[in-house]
């Protein structure tokens, strides 16, 4: 706490991470210092911030002398309320920290410092990878919020799928084969061109369009902002050889798509569809099986991480999982006692009543 007590805090608009490129390097050194996340780059969060904000969000830069130790991007969250900038399509909370700052700890320092008469601060959606949960506290709160699995490229893949379920294994490879005999040519292209990321997006559209999220208006469109926001990181992110789109096609038929960000050994999965008017073959799960095979291979990647809730796909792959969680840190601890009351009672009352038979 005495070096957190040693931080000067400016409070700027968020536009400043943008303007200044000395800011986004501070934020790019940052966040190598924990575990270097491609979609935490300062540019991905620009992207952010420029297309999916409201444009009131605020930019809280912490640092020791001259230098940049703490930056998070906030928005208000409520009355005297303020949270971590996050958007559905950021897995985490816009911040990054000096690897040995503690995260409640600054928490509680922009709570009682920068943000003026704060009464509540959440930190969205974090990875206990890049935060390690700490125990709550009087004035201190963390809530589970999903778990989510991920993959250590570790050995051979060979021996990586023999240890995958023997269901799997055989349904995987009677697909293959069923498909075979029918003459369906199976090809998985592999996209790292800043000139293929547009059409790219255009083609993953088309097919979420048509399946159950184009039902519920979650859908990806090149001219939607979902569209123009991937798009954007995934042309930036291909400069740097950052960007990866699996593709998967039955003849030349486009069946499967992941799309990715890749940097310092960790691959994120940040996207996947497939083609749902195909029952009998599981194009989804014939390219997660290209797609690593081919990543066993390179030896470039060290991990794929999904950040996604975790479902019943993600286990055929890995038993590997952890708990992704959001911290709340409150200015008093009456404050804290009655969220947590109101929570209980909100809880309470959607919970539907036991209802006891009597005996006759």
């Amino acid at each position: 706490m005495p070096t957190l007590q040693l931080i000067h805090w400016e409070n700027r608009d968020a536009s400043a991470l943008q303007t200044n490129a000395d800011l986004r390097a501070a934020w790019d050194n940052l966040n190598a210092q924990r575990t270097h996340l491609p979609f935490l780059t300062s540019s991905v969060i620009v992207s952010a911030l420029s297309i999916l904000g409201d444009k009131k969000e605020r930019l809280l830069i912490g640092r020791i002398d001259s230098k940049v130790v703490a930056m998070f991007v906030l928005c208000k969250a409520g009355p005297l309320q303020w949270q971590t900038f996050q958007p559905s399509q950021l897995p985490l909370g816009a911040w990054v920290a000096a690897a040995e700052l503690d995260l409640q700890d600054l928490a509680r320092a922009l709570l009682r410092g920068p943000l003026g008469l704060c009464l509540g601060l959440s930190i969205t959606q974090v990875d206990p990878l890049v935060a390690p949960r700490a125990q709550d506290t009087p004035d201190s709160q963390s809530l589970d919020y999903i778990d989510t699995g991920w993959v250590d490229i570790e050995g051979t893949f060979d021996d990586y799928w023999a240890a995958r379920g023997k269901n799997l294994r055989q349904n995987m490879r009677k697909q293959r084969t069923k498909l075979a005999t029918e003459g369906v040519t199976l090809t998985m292209k592999v996209l790292r061109d800043r000139s293929d990321m547009a059409g790219a997006i255009a083609r993953y559209g088309q097919l979420e369009s048509a399946g159950w999220k184009a039902q519920n208006g979650t859908a990806i469109h090149p001219e939607n902002d979902q569209g123009k926001f991937y798009t954007e990181i995934l042309e930036q992110a291909s400069d740097t050889q950052q960007a990866v789109v699996y593709q998967y096609h039955f003849n030349e038929q486009v069946v499967a798509m992941n799309l990715c960000l890749f940097t310092g050994g960790t691959l994120v999965v940040l996207k996947t569809t497939y083609d749902e008017s195909i029952k009998s073959f599981s194009p989804a799960f014939l390219l997660r099986e290209e797609e690593l095979k081919e990543i066993f291979e390179t030896s470039q990647v060290k991990r794929i991480e999904y950040f996604g809730r975790l479902m019943d796909w993600h286990t055929k792959l890995t038993d590997k999982k952890r708990v992704l969680y959001h911290l709340t840190v409150y200015r008093w601890p009456l404050i804290k006692q009655l969220a947590v009351a109101r929570r209980r009672k909100i809880i309470d009352a959607e919970t539907p009543p036991t209802v006891q038979s009597t005996p006759e």
